[in-house]
């Protein structure tokens, strides 16, 4: 009886791996095509392998909690000759017959090719294979810090899949206070017995996204914004839009009237962005996704709402396509749903800036009108920004610009 592979599938352009977390098949049992069979877990999503074809389950190959790459063999199902026939995959037994014929082809013509290591007119660039990391760990980058790492440290490094800030507690006891390959054995030994846990591919992507982050130079400016005319104006719809949204749209208008603001450096130049798509942290389990959210610059609040529902609560329950968490400029957070009143957000790799909000705080203001102090809900808005790009003046006439939009919320 013909064999038909359950492969792991190609989950996303930039994805290489992912890791299985449920299993939901058992030898013997019988499968539909198009049926989803395995769980995985990719660095941003968790996303269902399925069948190509009818079949019994002859044997499962995979393990929860290991992590295999694109193209791994998951599973094997026994098929009948009318399925394969009726959908036309391709099962083990014809592939290993087409590599056969491959290999004797490639033979003949290497004999025949006696004086030559390359035959000019077959010859094919061969692009990079993207090897995959190792348990889910992050394959290192090799980034040179501040200090020096001799090759034979950083072969032990590469060997376990560290980076430099994972080294960063070892003390050294090398000339000029380097750490040896010695001093890193003696930690690791010292650290073995205590608890750990097993990093998610989440909480990796998020470490790995935020070490890449801080190879730029950061700065971080703030500003209080009244948020009476936002709270009063909110109360008055239905659906009532959150704070965030808010704040998305001010600061979409605020780019969109400086894009300088938004643009990334190139070498020697600023490439300013071609729409004002902004992603939206979002809280998960173990993590933060950042669903994109596009043209919010001509958007309205209540266009803003319902696209901004459903990006949520597919974030929430890991149900994101890779496309709608890339090209965004830029990212607002609201990290004063947490009650925090200050904090210092980091943005992105691929983005220059990142908007927080912080929680809003009964304060009294002084009044002009009617010449004395009077309660207020104010909220302070930070911007972190990449300093190559935008100076701390131009940060704070960005903050300037979408405090006074938020002044008119029915304009947003």
């Amino acid at each position: 009886m013909p064999t038909v592979p359950i492969l792991m599938p190609q989950l996303g352009e930039s994805i290489a791996e992912a890791t299985v977390i449920r299993i939901d098949i058992a030898p013997g049992g019988s499968v539909d095509a198009d049926q989803e069979v395995i769980e995985v877990e990719t660095q941003k999503a968790t996303m269902g392998v399925t069948t190509l074809c009818r079949g019994t389950v002859r044997e499962i190959l995979a393990v929860e909690g290991e992590t295999y790459a694109v193209g791994s063999t998951l599973g094997l199902l026994d098929v009948t000759e009318e399925e394969v026939a009726r959908t036309g995959v391709e099962t083990l037994e014809a592939a290993a017959e087409t590599r056969e014929v491959e290999q004797q082809q490639a033979a003949e013509k290497g004999e025949e090719n006696l004086h030559f290591a390359i035959d000019d007119d077959s010859y094919e660039e061969r692009q990079p294979v993207v090897e995959p990391s190792v348990r889910g760990l992050p394959v290192p980058a090799g980034v040179k810090g501040a200090h020096y790492i001799s090759p034979r440290m950083r072969a032990r490094m590469d060997e376990m899949g560290l980076r430099e800030a994972d080294i960063s507690a070892v003390a050294g006891t090398g000339a000029g206070g380097r750490v040896t390959v010695e001093d890193l054995e003696k930690f690791l030994d010292y650290i073995e017995t205590w608890p750990s846990s097993h990093a998610s591919p989440m909480r990796l992507a998020v470490a790995d996204a935020m070490r890449r982050s801080w190879t730029r130079p950061l700065a971080t400016v703030s500003r209080p914004v009244r948020l009476d005319r936002v709270l009063d104006h909110r109360g008055k719809l239905d659906p009532k839009p959150g704070l965030t949204l808010y704040v998305l749209r001010a600061f979409a208008i605020a780019l969109s009237e400086d894009p300088a603001s938004s643009g990334f450096l190139i070498g020697e130049r600023v490439v300013h962005p071609r729409a004002f798509d902004i992603g939206v942290a979002v809280q998960v389990e173990d993590g933060v996704l950042v669903p994109v959210l596009r043209n919010v610059d001509t958007m309205t609040l209540s266009e803003l709402t319902n696209v901004y529902a459903d990006m949520v609560d597919r974030a929430r329950r890991r149900r994101l396509r890779e496309e709608d968490t890339r090209g965004g400029i830029a990212t607002v957070t609201n990290f004063g749903t947490f009650g925090l009143t200050h904090g210092t957000p980091i943005p992105l790799p691929n983005e220059t800036l990142i908007l927080g909000l912080a929680a809003g705080v009964k304060k009294p203001v002084w009044s002009d009108q009617v010449e004395a102090f009077i309660p207020a809900t104010e909220a302070e808005l930070i911007v972190t920004f990449d300093h190559r790009v935008v100076d701390g003046g131009g940060a704070g006439m960005l903050l300037g610009r979408i405090a006074e939009h938020l002044q008119r919320p029915e304009e947003l």
